[in-house]
């Protein structure tokens, strides 16, 4: 099966499990997730699973990752911060329905790599920044709506200054073995709180994260 019809099918099997946004869907669809996963892996990309990418960490099965970009409902004029760039598969997603993406990315090594290819994608709306995802990211603050793509013991505080009135945030908390996923809304700097579904993600390390890297 070619890389287009893999892609459809993709999209279809999304659909099957619930994902209505048309704009994710063409998102998803339009962006080669194989191009994100180690050679190795390649052969699996269009599966319904989280992949190894290195250092610990994983790129998010294509229903996670839909499901939390259709919970961000961004418009095409928003600004999103990222946390956890990863290969930079959902960095693409969210740079394809917003107007600027920021993301943070803990681990060096793979800041360089995602902004290679998503430069070669013409993907040009998105800063790049190295550091403690649970500190935001100021400089751009405030946000429309946050992703944060590990599990965090509980919602830091920073990430939910930084982000706007009436915006948005997705993220998994809990424990490190299982989390929720929840969608935050701010309305009148009240938090409301939505569960999406269970899940189990990697830590979140940081200040206001995960002390130890001891999954790595």
């Amino acid at each position: 099966m070619d890389i287009p019809q893999q892609q459809l099918r993709l999209r279809q099997q999304l659909e099957r499990q619930g994902i209505s946004d048309v704009r994710v869907l063409d998102a998803i669809q339009s962006i080669r997730r194989e191009l994100f996963i180690p050679e190795t892996q390649r052969s699996r990309a269009y599966d319904d699973n989280a992949l190894p990418i290195g250092y610990g960490q994983t790129i998010s099965q294509p229903y996670i990752v839909a499901l939390m970009t259709q919970a961000l409902a961004l418009q095409s004029d928003e600004t999103v911060l990222e946390i956890g760039t990863g290969s930079g598969y959902q960095t693409a997603i969210l740079a394809k329905l917003a107007g600027h993406v920021v993301t943070v990315e803990r681990i060096g090594e793979f800041v360089e790599p995602a902004r290679t290819i998503l430069n070669e994608l013409n993907f040009h709306n998105v800063s790049y920044r190295q550091g403690d995802g649970t500190l935001g990211e100021a400089d751009h603050a405030p946000y429309d709506a946050i992703l944060v793509t590990a599990a965090a013991p509980e919602i830091p505080q920073m990430l939910w200054q930084q982000l706007e009135e009436k915006g948005r945030m997705v993220i998994p908390v809990g424990d490190q073995t299982l989390q929720t996923l929840l969608r935050l809304e701010k309305h009148d700097s009240k938090m409301y709180k939505t569960e999406l579904c269970d899940c189990r993600f990697v830590k979140l390390i940081g200040q206001a994260g995960w002390p130890t890297e001891d999954n790595e």
